[in-house]
């Protein structure tokens, strides 16, 4: 139920993002999601995309330090409180969330919350006992 995430640490220059989407391009390398986050000097992307081993090799063939993190995506109806109704029960589980970006399916009725836990393992049997959908990693490489 766990989901690979690449993590690529980018220098915060002009054409630093665009060095890493080209790579993934000529990679053939879908991206699913991702989410971007800056300091003054680098930048972290975070990255699902649908060949995590060979986008890592890339990457990291062109200089780029990557890592991998577990990561949990859960999906829920896109509707006002479909994201409360997931932390309101880990809140009284006290799991933390370290951060989460999301996107919405092609069909317009769910959306996917990419979730960084303190517990994944914990998050995920009380997400799964409280009956939200939690999707493979299988199933989002290929969304």
């Amino acid at each position: 139920m766990k989901v690979e995430q690449l993590s690529v640490f980018i220098e915060n220059r002009p054409g630093g993002l665009e060095e890493v989407t080209r790579i993934l391009k000529e990679g053939n390398i879908n991206i699913r999601t991702l989410s971007l986050a800056d300091t003054s000097d680098f930048g972290i992307l975070r990255l699902i995309v649908n060949d995590v081993n060979k986008a890592s090799q890339l990457l990291k063939e062109n200089g780029f330090r990557v890592s991998r993190t577990q990561v949990v995506a859960v999906e829920v109806p896109d509707r006002p409180g479909g994201l409360h109704s997931i932390l309101e029960v880990l809140a009284r589980a006290n799991i933390n969330v370290e951060y989460l970006y999301a996107f919405v399916e092609r069909s317009g009725e769910n959306a996917v919350i990419i979730f960084r836990f303190d517990d994944v393992d914990k998050a995920i049997d009380l997400l799964e006992r409280h009956h939200f959908t939690i999707l493979k990693g299988e199933k989002l490489y290929s969304l």
